[in-house]
């Protein structure tokens, strides 16, 4: 079906740096919108980032809006995930998803890559 690999997780302290990075193998890649999620212990698993298919339509969780940035590059197929001012609460695994844009929102398929572990102390 589709394979969504991320890569770019680490330790960083807080205040840092990450740049996440998500590679789709879909032959469609260009037709679906991208998101990413976040699972920290203990927690379900949330909401962070979505991207339409032309990058025309981008939101965020109230969380991180002002720190993250979303952006695509569907001649890659790849979808990336900037992250600056990093906060001890960022602390999850992310997960690249994909889905589609509906009522101006994001609505997630039950698509997901295997995440990677961002770490960020205090």
């Amino acid at each position: 079906q589709v394979q969504l690999v991320e890569s770019g997780g680490g330790l960083v302290q807080a205040g840092g740096s990450l740049r996440l990075s998500c590679a789709a193998s879909a032959r469609t890649f260009r037709a679906y919108a991208m998101g990413w999620f976040r699972q920290a212990p203990g927690k379900e698993r949330d909401f962070v980032a979505g991207i339409n298919w032309n990058g025309g339509r981008i939101d965020y969780a109230d969380s991180v809006k002002g720190r993250f940035t979303i952006s695509r590059d569907n001649a890659k197929n790849t979808v990336t995930l900037q992250m600056n001012s990093l906060k001890p609460e960022d602390t999850a695994v992310y997960y690249c998803n994909v889905g589609y844009y509906s009522d101006s929102s994001y609505h997630k398929y039950d698509y997901w890559g295997q995440g990677t572990q961002v770490t960020v102390s205090s």
